[in-house]
């Protein structure tokens, strides 16, 4: 047994290796690489400032390099030129360093410097107050091997990238399989009468919301990746279909937990229960496995429309009268998740609308 967990454990740990075996590949590459440039073709003799910089740059946020990367640089500049300064007049010591580390980022933060600004202004400036004071090297010297590592990170990242898809999928089925569970979990709390089940819905339900705000950060990094790395740009399709859906997502969830909440609240006060309420909260639930599935393998998600839409159908005004006030709400949110489930198919705001059978009784006339 012991022996057994111990060969998961390596098995889950290789795993975690190989997911990140790509930033670094990217890393190692891109340090030696802004090392040789700056020692052998512009001729720094100590250029550690680079392979520096290439790393930092690689590690920011993917949706944000481009910026990220600039920021870094400004931030570098700023911690070299004022240290070199300062040091230069007052010499190298405990409260050298103090000073000339509060008066870069302080200088920083008056530019309207970012966090990486401001941080890369500080830990410039130590560098210089002690490893490399500004008799050794100039200050202009440094701020180019600087450049040089944040161009150099930027371009690995681009020739060397990720799978732009990779992240999306793994995100997108989390944040899919959370929305189905959490239909699926109220529609047997409903059908079973059962509160204790209900409860445990809206709890897990409550969670989702940090899985949605990571798959929206996958795909920030997804589609940076797609659009400045030329062996990605096939993935454009398969991400735009993400991105469609990443909003009209979100929306679902959360009218999931306003569903959720109000299904406990009915269960408890002893309303009614809408007999096709059940059936649709499953297939609602059917719609997003639907959707998820498609998503990942790239396709138009037209069967998760169609189911969808089918659900949309049947939440009739009728509905609306067989349950007392939280579940007319509950039905009502029905209808919203089946508007959210359209769009994110690709249809529009009105187009899924149109969907829904009217609530009432001049609308049908008409």
């Amino acid at each position: 047994m012991h022996v057994h967990r111990l060969r998961e454990e390596f098995v889950r740990r290789l795993r975690r290796l190989m997911r990140t075996g790509v930033p670094i590949v990217q890393c190692a590459v891109a340090a030696g690489l802004a090392w040789f440039l700056a020692r052998h073709v512009f001729g720094h003799p100590a250029p550690f400032f680079a392979p520096i910089a290439a790393v930092i740059s690689l590690g920011v946020s993917l949706g944000q390099r481009m910026r990220r990367a600039l920021e870094l640089v400004v931030g570098v500049s700023i911690g070299i030129g004022v240290g070199d300064i300062l040091i230069s007049i007052i010499g190298t010591g405990s409260w050298q360093i103090a000073l000339v580390v509060a008066l870069a980022m302080s200088t920083a933060v008056l530019l309207d410097g970012g966090g990486v600004i401001v941080l890369q202004a500080a830990s410039s400036s130590v560098l210089v107050a002690t490893l490399l004071p500004p008799a050794t090297e100039g200050g202009l010297t440094r701020m180019i091997d600087a450049a040089i590592g944040g161009l150099v990170g930027f371009v690995v990242a681009a020739l060397l990238p990720a799978n732009p898809l990779a992240v999306a999928h793994r995100n997108g089925r989390l944040v899919l399989g959370a929305l189905a569970d959490a239909l699926r979990g109220v529609g047997n709390a409903v059908a079973r009468q059962d509160l204790e089940m209900a409860t445990d819905v809206l709890a897990k339900a409550r969670k989702s919301q940090r899985s949605v705000e990571e798959f929206r950060t996958a795909l920030e990094a997804g589609v940076e990746i797609a659009r400045f790395a030329p062996i990605r740009w096939r993935r454009r399709g398969d991400l735009e279909r993400y991105a469609t859906a990443a909003t009209p997502i979100d929306r679902a969830l959360r009218n999931t937990r306003v569903l959720a909440r109000r299904a406990l609240a009915a269960l408890r006060d002893g309303e009614p229960v809408p007999r096709p309420l059940p059936g649709l909260l499953e297939e609602l639930a059917g719609a997003v496995v639907l959707l998820r599935d498609e998503l990942a393998s790239g396709v138009d998600p037209l069967q998760a429309r169609e189911a969808a839409r089918s659900v949309a159908k049947k939440s009739t005004v009728e509905l609306l009268g067989e349950g007392d006030f939280s579940m007319q709400v509950v039905v009502l949110q029905v209808r919203s998740i089946a508007v959210d489930l359209l769009q994110a198919t690709g249809f529009s705001r009105v187009e899924a609308t149109a969907a829904l059978p009217p609530l009432h009784p001049e609308q049908q006339a008409e």
